[in-house]
């Protein structure tokens, strides 16, 4: 058990903030839990600090809608969460699709399903044309464009209100994931990771790899969801690139030789 718990305790960690924050936000919506009041886009914590998703606040103001300063305020304080201190954790330590996503690469490792079928090769750029589609189609239509089809939005709706034909759009995400493009949703096509890519650059945060210590077993390349990002190890130390890194803490739980490490560090 121990072992266990010592080879998964950012898993356990990740999965206990995600389901947490899930709880809160339906007790808020159906209890009327007063700890965490809204969803995913815009809450309130204690009913007194606004939460807002920075990504949905550009397509409001991209679509011409007038924005209140409660929402701008919760937009500022995530963005500053984000982008100043932890990172681009919302992508593994809160949002709900990493359940569905992880559920598939899970599988997928399960079944040697890369022995089986050629996963398709999709450039990871193509996130941030899907941002810049949706900022244009918001300021086309007057409509915040992806929150009508995301799945993250989809998927919380679903748990609170019921999922409806919401199961059709998580399991193609999950079948894409399965057979399609490995990570796909999350590491190809998801704006809001591209978004957190672009603005968790700066954040203090960061995982760092020794080399001195490394065997080369690589069990971190296949663990990590952002596979790309840990080209390097082998090679040199260095800290893994902020922005395109989740922290999600999966690599430092397999390592073995103790050669990543959690990092709070002013400049890369």
């Amino acid at each position: 058990m121990i072992k266990f718990f010592q080879t998964n305790r950012f898993l356990i960690m990740r999965r206990f903030s995600q389901i947490c924050i899930l709880l809160l936000l339906i007790g808020g919506n159906i209890w009327g839990w007063n700890i965490l009041k809204g969803n995913l886009s815009f809450s309130h914590l204690f009913g007194i600090i606004p939460l807002a998703d920075p990504f949905a606040v550009l397509q409001a103001v991209f679509a011409g809608a007038i924005v209140t300063a409660d929402i701008i305020l919760g937009s500022l304080v995530i963005l500053a969460l984000y982008s100043i201190i932890t990172g681009r954790v919302f992508c593994s330590w809160v949002c709900p699709m990493n359940f569905i996503t992880d559920a598939a690469r899970f599988l997928r490792q399960k079944i040697h399903l890369d022995d089986k079928i050629k996963p398709l090769r999709v450039s990871r750029n193509i996130r941030y044309w899907v941002l810049g589609l949706g900022l244009f189609f918001s300021f086309l239509t007057g409509l915040t464009a992806f929150e009508f089809i995301s799945p993250v939005a989809i998927f919380h709706r679903g748990l609170i209100y019921g999922m409806g034909a919401g199961w059709i759009v998580i399991l193609s995400i999950f079948l894409f994931d399965l057979l399609a493009v490995k990570n796909g949703f999350c590491g190809h096509l998801c704006p809001l990771g591209g978004f957190y890519a672009f603005t968790t650059k700066p954040a203090l945060l960061k995982i760092s790899h020794n080399h001195q210590k490394c065997s080369l077993c690589m069990k971190c390349k296949e663990v990590c969801p952002e596979r790309p990002i840990l080209n390097f190890i082998g090679k040199r130390s260095r800290i893994i690139p902020p922005g395109e890194c989740t922290n999600c803490g999966r690599c430092i739980d397999v390592c073995a030789d103790d050669s990543l490490h959690f990092k709070v560090q002013l400049f890369n």
